[in-house]
């Protein structure tokens, strides 16, 4: 499992990272070192999400453990579509207040420093974690199979999502269009437009898919911007951008 979310993350952050040379050519220019450092402590990362991983996949498979079902008719088809946003609200939730309590002047030196390091954010740096902070990433997901069914392809889809928005939100450019994350969707949907605030700022947009808690909480300062300007020192700076989001910080 370690190998398979290793080869997970270097595929999806390999790919974006290639989009990104395509589309931004000399975005990432002067930071090789940086993206040496994310991917070795994204490869580490990617070791202590393998083993809760392996624990959820022999338990599923040799024991039953798990709420992991195959059989579609096994629940109302319509639990299908239901399920997913259970699990993707709830892993929204506890990402949303470890990610604010790691904020917090000790856990941030301690731990979530390693991942603020990277400035700015590359493709690279999704996975980017102190081992401290990837132990709270790598259990939320096996712990609710244990609790909350759901189909396996359903889970197959909440992973992808997860790994999509977790490398295109740290891209430092906007890969959705502009419908998406500036207009009424986006005033609920993270993209990298939201996070990029983040992490000009890092005392604001907590959230990892949904703005709900953000919102709900004073810490939504609305969206970024980027400066795509190769090499540029500005480049990652973030700033109003439609105000949309209450102003607040933890």
């Amino acid at each position: 499992m370690t190998l398979i979310v290793g080869v997970r993350y270097l595929l999806a952050s390999g790919g974006f990272a290639l989009a990104t040379r395509i589309r931004h050519p000399g975005l990432y220019r002067g930071l090789d070192g940086q993206m040496r450092r994310e991917i070795a402590w994204s490869l580490a990362s990617a070791a202590i999400y393998g083993v809760p991983a392996g624990i959820v996949a022999w338990g599923w498979q040799n024991r039953g453990w798990t709420r992991i079902y195959t059989d579609a008719a096994a629940f109302p088809l319509w639990y299908l579509p239901f399920s997913l946003l259970l699990y993707l609200f709830a892993h929204d939730t506890w990402f949303y207040w470890t990610h604010r309590w790691m904020h917090r002047p000790g856990p941030f030196r301690i731990a979530h420093a390693v991942h603020h390091a990277s400035r700015p954010p590359t493709a690279w740096a999704a996975m980017s974690f102190h081992p401290w902070e990837a132990l709270t990433g790598a259990v939320v997901i096996p712990a609710l199979v244990f609790a909350i069914p759901i189909h396996v392809a359903v889970l197959a889809l909440v992973l992808t999502i997860m790994t999509v928005m977790g490398v295109t939100n740290h891209m430092g450019w906007e890969i959705f269009p502009r419908f998406i994350h500036g207009g009424p969707l986006g005033r609920w949907l993270i993209t990298a437009s939201h996070h990029q605030r983040h992490h000009a700022e890092y005392r604001c947009n907590y959230g990892l898919y949904f703005r709900f808690w953000d919102r709900l909480c004073g810490t939504d300062k609305g969206l970024g911007r980027f400066d795509l300007a190769p090499g540029g020192g500005g480049r990652g700076a973030a700033g109003a951008a439609g105000g949309d989001g209450p102003a607040g910080i933890a």
